[in-house]
């Protein structure tokens, strides 16, 4: 007789969190039905077991996307919904069902969305935060810009809503105050102009009890996808910094937060980590959680079904790992091999160093994405990952 595992409905599939956290969730006795946007083929297909089903993009029409995705919901009668982005966090806090959300709903999926609010609690946890100006909609002068340029300029929502689409506005460098007025016009919500912190990457990882925190974890960035900034190709496990330890659960009392978090920090040249984000869902760096035994995404759904679990695994007692992006490293490597362009000259890493690191044993190492026995899994996120870069430039 079949044995009927709980069913969990996730998504979205092409989120670069999917793989990891549906291997995840298979250990755990789960069958994952993965939902992605039309038209899209993600590696997440490849994995075994696994049931993707296309919805409606929320970027042509979100009330379509919801409603797609509650027909699944009486057809499939998943045990939980987990977001593994932002688009799919506000989805499922608009989803209107009776089916545990393994994410943050209410005031707490507010403030996973909204990057003012989220600085705002971090200056109060004691997170040194980048002196920022606010730009709301319409506003067609700064009051005060925050000291010298160059600045950052970003959305402060992570997902607008705008004529029942979603939008997900792309910050950038502004060297003038005319420049940052011109990137915030178009974001259609308030715009965050902050000092720009030049550093290395950092996060810290954790799964909170209503504010209580647990099995802290916190990685560095190694290297970047395009080296001029974006997401990282290569990123390894550190030991939780302590000051930051005391900050993250001051954060997370605070907020009343529940269910798994990531802090994100940039850690400059002279050492002091500084406040950038919060993400209240999976994100890209689960090969690293997966290789230490932190299952996050796991430990979400659990949470969400039963509110008092606690997961039992000490982060501090497990051993170090690097965990590197096949795809990601060769973008990587293509970008170094081209060589610099107009701002970059100078501050381009050399391509001798580059490939000496990149070949360089590094202990324990593994591959995101990559699992004995689903090779076809890694090597079609490979081949994705790079055409769709390919494509990009071209």
């Amino acid at each position: 007789m079949a044995v009927t595992r709980p069913v969990v409905l996730a998504g979205f599939a092409e989120s670069l969190a999917a793989i990891e956290s549906v291997w995840m969730l298979r250990d755990a006795g789960h069958r994952v039905v993965a939902f992605t946007r039309e038209g899209r083929d993600p590696a997440l297909a490849a994995v075994e077991g696994v049931t993707v089903v296309p919805v409606p993009s929320p970027e042509k029409d979100l009330d379509a996307t919801l409603a797609a995705l509650r027909a699944l919901i009486e057809v499939e009668k998943p045990v939980a919904v987990l977001p593994f982005d932002d688009a799919s966090l506000l989805i499922a806090d608009r989803l209107s069902t009776n089916i545990p959300i393994a994410g943050p709903t209410g005031k707490q999926a507010a403030l996973a969305l909204d990057k003012s609010e989220q600085l705002d609690l971090a200056a109060k946890a004691g997170f040194a935060v980048p002196d920022t100006t606010v730009i709301h909609p319409g506003e067609s002068e700064i009051s005060e810009m925050p000291g010298d340029g160059p600045w950052m300029v970003k959305c402060a929502a992570a997902e607008v809503v705008r004529d029942g689409r979603l939008d997900r506005p792309a910050g950038g460098i502004a060297r003038t105050e005319a420049e940052a007025r011109a990137t915030a016009a178009g974001f259609g919500a308030p715009a965050l102009v902050q000092r720009l912190v030049d550093g290395v990457g950092e996060g810290v990882f954790g799964y909170a009890v209503n504010g209580e925190v647990h099995a802290l974890s916190a990685h560095r960035r190694v290297r970047m996808m395009n080296p001029r900034g974006s997401g990282s190709s290569a990123c390894r496990s550190i030991d939780v910094d302590p000051g930051l330890a005391a900050a993250v659960a001051r954060f997370c009392e605070l907020a009343g937060w529940h269910g798994i978090f990531m802090i994100e920090l940039l850690r400059d040249g002279e050492g002091r980590p500084w406040f950038m984000e919060l993400n209240g869902r999976t994100w890209g760096s689960m090969a690293l959680a997966r290789a230490r035994g932190l299952a996050y995404a796991e430990w979400a759904v659990t949470g969400a079904l039963d509110p008092a679990f606690r997961p039992a695994v000490n982060a501090d007692e497990q051993e170090h790992v690097l965990s590197r992006h096949l795809g990601r490293e060769i973008v990587h490597l293509l970008a170094v091999l081209r060589g610099p362009r107009g701002a970059d000259v100078g501050r381009w890493p050399s391509r001798g160093a580059t490939i000496a690191a990149m070949l360089r044993p590094a202990g324990r190492t593994r591959w995101y994405n990559s699992r004995r026995g689903e090779f076809k899994v890694l090597a079609r996120d490979t081949w994705q990952t790079v055409a769709g870069q390919v494509r990009r430039k071209s």
